[in-house]
């Protein structure tokens, strides 16, 4: 099992509404965050990913993605890919292709979302 896949003991996802962001937390640390749109009826547009600057190289991005992955699918959501990270993880697996939202897929490769993250102005 690599660093990426192994869970810390103490790691826990918040839905942060507030915010608008998913929040992956380690020893009750912020450890990094998921930007999103909840859009209706049940769709999640994931915006932009960041990590905590002392977290950086930990698997964490990829931690947090997936845990979101795994929550948005228990609440029988789907998603539209705009963060260039989440298009990068969704190319290195096919295990959420499932979530993709068929008629809102948004971007299918980083130069696509990167381009969208800036139009925005984000």
């Amino acid at each position: 099992m690599s660093s990426e896949e192994r869970v810390p003991a103490n790691e826990r996802l918040i839905d942060n509404v507030d915010q608008g962001r998913f929040e992956l937390c380690r020893d009750d640390d912020l450890a990094g965050w998921l930007y999103y749109t909840h859009l209706k009826p049940n769709r999640y547009a994931l915006r932009h990913t960041e990590v905590a600057s002392g977290r950086q190289h930990q698997g964490v991005g990829s931690a947090l993605v997936r845990r979101v992955f795994d929550e948005i699918r228990a609440r029988e959501g789907t998603i539209t890919v705009i963060c260039p990270f989440v298009v990068d993880y969704l190319a290195r697996t096919t295990a959420y292709a499932d979530l993709v939202d068929a008629r809102h897929p948004g971007c299918t490769d980083r130069a696509a979302a990167e381009s969208a993250r800036a139009a925005a102005g984000g």
